[in-house]
């Protein structure tokens, strides 16, 4: 069974090496594109605000490569600012910036899911009264987050580094996606984003998905798969340990 890892190319690439590392036949098929955000001068003053923000809150990986991709020469980052993250992609980014790994708040590694609620429970026992917070996150992001930091008296300013857009297949993409709707018990599709969902959707139109597999690595982006029409959907917790296991589950199953 072949694996379609539907994240953004360059973690997807990331994925299907860790994979192929295990034994695991995958190969990427990114279902979401990546774009700097339309006005980098937002997040360019962002840099500017720093000085008084007490804590700054990475929602991904890719907040963390398109905000200190637009860092202004010379800009150093405060050294009493307080970092968050919402997950292990996203603290290894950190960490390739040159934060120090004891700067940085993140869910449990035992969470279930690594997501805003799990980072969350790290934050809400702390006191927000008058803090200034920035949240870094792709445009149209949830508001989830700074709604709770708000609730506990923080002014919370939201960024977007980034934009998601639709996919443009290339040729061979066309064809693996072909392969995968004719042959659907051989391969096995591997969601962590419910956009990436939809954009699948929107490309297939009408096909039927009711036959193919899919493993989603939230419970939000499980119902949308079975929204969308996939008639076999596994959920799992989003670390490489936790999906290979879950892939050797459905190839037993699918046998």
């Amino acid at each position: 069974m072949k694996v379609l890892v539907t994240r953004p190319a360059q973690q997807a690439t990331q994925w299907v090496n860790r994979f192929r590392g295990l034994g695991i036949d995958a190969e990427a098929l990114p279902l979401i594109e990546i774009q700097p955000a339309p006005e980098s001068a937002a997040v360019v003053q962002a840099w500017s605000r720093l000085a008084r923000t007490r804590l700054v809150v990475f929602v991904s990986s890719n907040a963390v490569l398109h905000f200190f991709g637009v860092k202004p020469a010379g800009t150093a980052w405060p050294k009493s600012l307080e970092v968050a993250s919402t997950g292990p992609g996203t603290t290894c980014a950190l960490l390739a910036q040159g934060m120090a790994a004891a700067w940085i708040t993140e869910p449990a590694a035992d969470s279930p899911q690594f997501d805003s609620e799990s980072l969350w429970q790290r934050l809400e026992g702390k006191d927000w009264r008058g803090a200034e917070v920035l949240i870094v996150r792709g445009e149209g992001g949830r508001e989830w987050l700074a709604q709770q930091l708000q609730s506990l008296g923080a002014t919370v300013n939201v960024v977007s580094a980034y934009r998601r857009a639709a996919p443009s297949f290339t040729p061979s993409q066309m064809a693996l996606l072909a392969r995968a709707l004719a042959e659907p018990q051989m391969h096995l599709w591997l969601f962590s984003s419910s956009e990436a969902v939809s954009h699948l959707a929107q490309t297939l139109g009408n096909a039927n998905l009711a036959p193919a597999w899919a493993i989603a690595t939230h419970p939000r982006i499980a119902e949308r798969a079975r929204e969308v029409g996939f008639g076999n959907v596994l959920n799992t917790r989003p670390t490489l340990e936790a999906v290979a296991a879950c892939i050797k589950l459905s190839e037993h199953q699918t046998l």
